[in-house]
This record gives structure tokens, C-alpha cells and sequence, in this order.
């Protein structure tokens, strides 16, 4: 096989020949086989052994917080029994997504909560200002895809001018995102996460169920000259996928101020796990350092979520999210406030608890602060290992709020 020099322009045989499908295969066939190879990893790619944890980088790139800094009070409400302070929440907007990303919603699709059910912008506000008010200084809007509900702008306007918020953030696919960031931006959105997975037009069709490359990466470019810096590209490494495009992502990076987020494929219902398809962070740190000679550790925030490195040369940054293989529980301080009203404490964790019912029978600002309180005083220390997330009933990702 010709090798392909660009993965931007490798067409749909090429990208086919990568994934070891025959050019001769029936459409069906090759459907088929792309998708047994997506399910089960590649067999023969290299397996997530031991070795590739403990013989690594990550012992001398090991988690490397500052000193917890003298932040300012917050509220017992957002106090855990461990003593973490939860100022960092992320909303979900919408369970609606014009994608249909393979590790986020099943095949079949997820039964979608009627409208009527999900929280109403006022509702957000209000629950948003509880927060802030109680000593959160940052949010997130997520979905489903947060920027195809209608009303986006004027939650952006309120949301940005609760006092006490530092930092208004969505993460997006990106998809329609180019043509509403200038507004977006006007109405205080001040940080950006795009999800991208793959730089080949025809392995994102086949991910997403969807086209539309052009117009995410045309959107990352949108979020440069907008002056968004970093804009942070989230990208979920699965084997046989997209883990030979690592370093391909990495040269985002060189020119522009881009952070690449490489996250490591986890377990949520619908969306076929597999511990064969998991590229773990000592791998993925070992590829890039072995074409990336002056790679460096940045020191991370105490509650940061992501390793985080420069490239000698780049102008952006690269990073690492090790949900699975070196948990960054004991600096946890998010919180997941859900489309349909649900407070969820742990990513990982079954529990939920309705804020929305409360608030559409009457419920005052106190009743729903001891609600709060008493839900994160139940979050536990850490979530559980990769193989017993992989079995516990969880919601699918589109449900809880990417």
C-alpha cells in the first residue's frame, strides 16, 4: 500500500486500506468490518499491558500540582466530607446533538427527556447563581451539543454576568460553531473545547455517523483569529482508530495556540467498551516523546483534570486526560448539573439527585442548598477502577453532559 503523506486528504479507499478493509468489499462488507474493528481493537495492534503503565514517562512526568492556593471562602454547600471545594460546574444545556459520535450515543440512539422536562433558561439561571453565589467561579456548557439550543446567546449574557464568575466555558463539536462564535464571544464566552477525534474526513464520517469535518476544523481556525487562547481541542484516542494520528494532532499545535487534549477512551452505557481499545497515557506520552524530543511537563493547577506539556518549537501545548489509568480524584472539584435538573456529583458515579423538582414545587434557595449540600457531602473519594466502571449502570455520555 502507497504510504498517504497527508491525513487531511486521504480519501475514503485510502482511509478504508488503513483500517484493513479490502477496496473490493461490498459496501455492507466493508461497513461491517470497519465496524468489528472499531468494536474489538485492532488485532494487531500492541494491548494495554502493565508494562506500558509502569515502563514509561509517566514515572518521570508524574503529577506535578503547585501548592493549593489560598482561594477565596466558599460556601459549606460545596465542601465534601474530604475536604474538596467544588467550584467548578458544568451544565448541561440540551441531550440533543447533530452527531451521533460512536463512544458517546449507542447505535440504536438513547430516548431523549421531553422538552417539558429539561431545565428552562430561567431554571439554569437560577440554579447557576445558586452556585456562583456559594463560591463556583467557573462553568461549562456542555450537552448533547450546547450551541444548537435556541436560546444560547442569552444564557451566555447571563450566565457571564453572575459576579463572582471568572470563567464561561462550552465544550462543542464545533459543527455550526464557526458562523455563532463572533456573538458568542460578545456574550462572555471566554474559553473553548472543540471535540475533534480525527483529522480524516472519511474515519469522521464514520465516527460521527455525520459529515461536517470541514466545518469543525474551519471552526477551530474561526476560534484562533477570534483570539481564544488556548483553544483546546479534545480528542478521544481509541486503538485501532485514531491512535496513528497522535502526532498528527500534536503538529496543530506548531503554529498555532492550540491545546490538544488527548483523553483516554472510557466506559459509559451504549458505548462499547473495551479495554482493547483503550490507549492508555503512558503509551500515548511514549509515541509523542519518541518523535517530540523537547517535550515538557508544565506544573498543573491542583484541581487540573489534564497532564499538560509544551513542545519545544509550538506554539500550543499538549495534554493528557487519565481518567482511567491514573485517576486525578483527590483534586476533584466539579460538579455535573445535568439537562434534565439532575445534580451528578461523580462522572463515574450512578448517583443523581433532582434539582429541577424541587424548584418547580416552590422550593426557596435555602431548601435547595441543603439539597446540594447533602448530595456532595456523598460523593465518595474516587470512582471506582476502569473494569468496574465498565460494569456499573451508568447513563450514556449524551444523557450526562460531555
Amino acid at each position: 500500500m502507497t504510504p498517504v503523506k497527508s491525513y487531511s486528504t486521504m480519501t475514503r479507499f485510502q482511509c478504508s486500506e488503513y483500517l484493513h478493509v479490502p477496496k473490493n468489499l461490498g459496501l455492507n462488507s466493508a461497513k461491517s468490518r470497519i465496524k468489528s474493528f472499531f468494536q474489538l481493537g485492532s488485532d494487531h495492534g500492541q494491548l494495554l499491558t502493565t508494562n506500558h503503565i509502569e515502563n514509561s514517562w509517566t514515572r518521570t512526568y508524574a503529577t506535578m500540582p503547585e501548592k493549593i492556593p489560598e482561594d477565596d471562602p466558599i460556601s459549606n454547600m460545596l465542601v465534601d466530607s474530604f475536604g474538596r471545594q467544588h467550584t467548578y460546574l458544568r451544565i448541561s444545556l440540551t441531550e440533543r446533538c447533530n452527531l451521533r459520535c460512536q463512544y458517546c450515543m449507542p447505535a440504536e440512539g438513547v430516548e431523549l427527556t421531553p422538552g417539558s422536562k429539561v431545565m428552562s433558561q430561567n431554571e439554569i439561571v437560577r440554579l447557576a447563581s445558586l452556585f456562583v453565589h456559594s463560591g463556583v467561579n467557573k462553568i461549562r456548557l456542555t450537552g448533547g451539543e450546547p450551541s444548537i439550543r435556541k436560546d444560547i446567546e442569552e444564557i451566555c449574557s447571563q450566565l457571564s454576568n453572575l459576579r463572582g464568575l471568572k470563567t464561561l466555558a462550552m465544550t462543542t463539536n464545533g459543527l455550526t460553531l464557526a458562523r455563532k462564535l463572533p456573538k458568542l464571544k460578545e456574550c462572555g464566552l471566554n474559553l473553548l473545547n472543540i471535540s475533534l477525534d480525527t483529522l480524516v474526513p472519511a474515519k469522521f464520517e464514520f465516527m460521527t455517523r455525520r459529515k461536517g469535518h470541514e466545518r469543525v476544523m474551519e471552526s477551530i481556525h474561526t476560534a484562533v483569529d477570534l483570539g481564544y487562547n488556548p483553544v483546546k481541542v479534545n480528542c478521544v484516542v481509541m486503538r485501532g482508530f485514531n491512535d496513528d494520528e497522535i502526532c498528527d494532532f500534536v503538529e496543530l499545535t506548531k503554529e498555532k495556540p492550540i491545546n490538544v487534549r488527548f483523553i483516554e477512551f472510557m466506559p459509559f452505557d451504549g458505548n462499547v467498551w473495551n479495554v482493547k481499545k483503550l490507549v492508555s497515557y503512558a503509551e500515548m506520552l511514549d509515541i509523542v516523546g519518541k518523535r517530540y524530543t523537547g517535550i515538557k511537563r508544565i506544573q498543573d493547577h491542583p484541581t487540573e483534570t489534564a497532564k499538560n506539556f509544551t513542545v519545544e518549537g509550538h506554539q500550543g501545548t499538549v495534554s493528557f486526560i487519565t481518567s482511567m489509568t491514573d485517576h486525578f480524584c483527590s483534586g476533584c472539584n466539579r460538579l455535573r448539573l445535568l439537562a434534565d435538573g439532575n445534580l451528578k456529583v461523580c462522572l463515574f458515579g450512578p448517583s443523581e439527585v433532582s434539582l429541577r423538582d424541587p424548584i418547580r414545587e416552590g422550593a426557596d434557595d435555602n431548601e435547595l442548598r441543603q439539597i446540594i449540600g447533602a448530595a456532595v457531602k456523598r460523593k465518595k473519594g474516587s470512582h471506582a477502577g476502569m473494569f468496574d466502571i465498565a460494569k456499573t449502570p451508568n447513563r450514556p455520555m449524551i444523557h450526562i453532559g460531555g
